[in-house]
Formats: C-alpha cells, sequence, structure tokens
C-alpha cells in the first residue's frame, strides 16, 4: 500500500505578465500534466480562466476542478531602433537639439497578468497541484514578473521562484513565530515608535 501523501500546493505567489497571445500559442503545444485531458479557455470582459478538463470521467460535474485566474490589460508596445518590441520607452534628453523627436512606432498588445496569491490565481483543489505545474510552464515564458511556490511532491516539500522566464535557486526557510506570552512581554509602545509619525 502506497503511503506517500498527494502532491499539493502549500503557498503560491504570482506576478506574472506575458501576452495573451502567447498564452494561446503556449496552451497549443504544452504536453498536459496527468490527470487532465485538456483545458477549457474562458474569456469574460478582462478576466481569463484556464480550467482544467479532468481525464478521469466519474468526477462529478459538480466538483470543479482547478482553475488559472488571469486580468486582461491592454499595455502600449514601442518598437525600437533594434526593432525589438519594448515596453519601456527610453528618455528624450530634453537638453541639446530643440527639435522635437519623433516618437517611435507603437500598438496596443493584450496581456494577460496572472497576479495575487493561491486562492486567486490558482483555484480549486481537484488537480490544483496539475494545474499548478501548467502556470510554472506559463511562467517559464512570461517576459515579466515572478513565480514563487511551496509544493509537496512525492512527499518531499519543494520552493520554486521563477524569474522574468527564468528558474532560479530557493529554498524553504522555517521561521519560528514568538508566542502570545513573548509578544504580551514585549509590547509595542504606539506613542514613542520611530517608525510612525504624527
Amino acid at each position: 500500500m502506497d503511503t506517500t501523501p498527494p502532491d499539493c500546493v502549500y503557498r503560491v505567489h504570482s506576478t506574472l505578465e506575458l501576452p495573451l497571445e502567447d498564452v494561446f500559442t503556449f496552451l497549443e503545444d504544452v504536453e498536459l500534466p496527468d490527470g487532465i485531458d485538456d483545458i477549457d479557455v474562458t474569456r469574460r470582459n478582462n478576466t481569463l480562466i484556464l480550467k482544467a478538463v479532468p481525464t478521469d470521467k466519474s468526477i462529478s460535474k459538480y466538483t470543479p476542478a482547478a482553475q488559472l485566474k488571469a486580468t486582461v490589460t491592454e499595455n502600449r508596445v514601442y518598437i525600437d531602433d533594434d526593432g525589438e518590441y519594448t515596453r519601456e520607452l527610453d528618455p528624450v534628453p530634453t537638453w541639446g537639439s530643440q527639435e522635437e523627436e519623433e516618437e517611435p512606432e507603437s500598438f496596443l498588445v493584450e496581456y494577460a497578468a496572472f497576479k495575487g496569491d493561491r486562492e486567486t490565481v490558482l483555484q480549486n483543489s481537484t488537480l490544483q497541484f496539475e494545474m499548478f505545474e501548467v502556470l510554472t510552464g506559463i511562467a517559464l515564458h512570461a517576459e515579466r514578473g515572478t513565480l514563487t511556490a511551496i509544493t509537496a511532491c512525492n512527499g518531499e516539500l519543494v520552493s520554486t521562484r521563477i524569474v522574468d522566464g527564468e528558474e532560479q535557486p530557493s529554498k524553504i526557510e522555517v521561521v519560528e513565530e514568538p508566542t502570545e506570552s513573548e509578544q504580551s512581554r514585549s509590547p509595542v509602545d504606539w506613542r514613542d515608535n520611530q517608525f510612525i509619525s504624527g
């Protein structure tokens, strides 16, 4: 009998942003984790929802499968001197030539922003770990933003940190919270606190 606890997601924090078109391209080519037959994509105004379609047909339609939620926004993208796309414009110096420089060519692009904690970005418990794996794939394709998480995989805690599409080293630290008795022995003096200005 296998006594290994199931894989699960404990904590997630995401600030990921990438063009909406890149999300659709990723979903076309992604190899879905075991347990997910397909991903149902729904767009409601400025909200994008990616919902897992379970392989196990015995999962009741009344049991909501895990889903990823993103906010869709329009951002102006510029074409720089090298023909690259950028969302940032270099400041034009005001000294020197009085001639006004032409603003580079630009256009609006829809972006998907997967921002928030687990309950905001990764919702519902059925197939949650599998949809976290999908979110990790999206993070590796995101042009900006960070994904940090603590998960359990094969009975071991795993930390994840992906920054601007690159996996970064990370570790889990256990920090002891002060007990109630310790807190009561050193109360904050609100009337004489250097961090509060009156």
